[in-house]
């Protein structure tokens, strides 16, 4: 005879699943997420070990083996100053790849701070911070971003810093947009009948479910923001050591040796298309992860 426990423990029971684990399931089906994610995990690593994995030091080099075509010794060949082009690659990964994620932080620090303060209190302060804001994205980026470097001087924190204020303005209007959507949400309407008010209400309720839209927005920004550091180096306002290796400023001058070594601009070009897409990629999966309405 079968007790009632055991008749109960038979019963399958329906767990709620929160939103971040349903979106990571959601990915790893995701092939634009898989893929995208393997691409970025590939550069990550490769800038975590560059030490182990250079043959090469990146800053040093002969001049009687400048111009070498690829070969056995040098996969990638060397460039003008004899440098081996296949360790400057992977020791690249950690300056273009270190600006990109150091921007997108700092772009999403100032920019989610101003968002907030805008979706949540309105008034004179949102119209304020939001005309800013427009004044800013006015500005095409690329431009902004030269203006600020030639202010700042040239440098990997300047180049960081010049993204980032790029970025903020995206951030700022894409989280006040979900902070607005969010403030007749019943479960916020239930949180002020409770006497639930202020900073609480805020990051208790409000900003974790609107933090989603700018995450996605986040890891595709992490693209842009590798073409604008390369763009920056290719237009002579990366570091101002030339020997520094970043995939922009490799490129700087290859237009010069393009008859004669077109790997110059090639290999450079893949590092920086391939992270590009993996992001991209990457971002996708997020987006069509975490947006209800892009869920299928």
């Amino acid at each position: 005879m079968t007790t009632p426990a055991a008749t109960v423990g038979t019963i399958p029971e329906d767990r709620p699943v929160g939103l971040w684990t349903d979106a990571l399931r959601r990915m790893r089906h995701s092939p634009a997420a898989l893929i995208g994610g393997t691409i970025v995990g590939f550069f990550v690593l490769i800038a975590v070990f560059a030490p182990f994995l250079a043959p090469y030091d990146p800053r040093i080099g002969s001049l009687a083996e400048s111009y070498l075509p690829p070969n056995a010794e040098h996969w990638f060949g060397t460039n003008v100053q004899g440098q081996d082009v296949f360790s400057r690659i992977i020791f690249g990964s950690r300056l273009t790849l270190g600006i990109a994620v150091l921007s997108v932080v700092l772009g999403v620090a100032v920019g989610a701070t101003l968002g907030s303060v805008a979706g949540y209190f309105r008034g004179w302060v949102d119209a304020l911070i939001m005309r800013s804001v427009d004044i800013m994205l006015s500005i095409p980026g690329l431009l902004f971003a030269i203006a600020v470097v030639s202010w700042l001087g040239r440098g990997i924190i300047q180049i960081a810093v010049a993204i980032a204020i790029v970025n903020v303005p995206i951030f700022a209007r894409l989280l006040r947009g979900s902070l607005l959507s969010l403030r007749d949400a019943d479960y916020v309407v239930a949180a002020r009948s409770v006497g639930v008010r202020g900073p609480a209400l805020l990051l208790r309720h409000m900003l974790p479910n609107a933090i989603g839209p700018l995450i996605v927005q986040a890891t595709l920004a992490l693209a842009t923001a590798v073409v604008d550091a390369a763009a920056l180096g290719f237009l002579g306002l990366g570091p101002p050591d030339p020997r520094t290796p970043e995939w922009g400023m490799m490129l700087s001058d290859t237009y010069r040796y393009l008859n004669d070594a077109v790997y110059l601009a090639f290999f450079p070009g893949v590092a920086i298309v391939l992270s590009v897409l993996g992001f991209n990629l990457l971002g996708d999966g997020m987006r069509e992860a975490l947006d209800p309405r892009l869920r299928r």
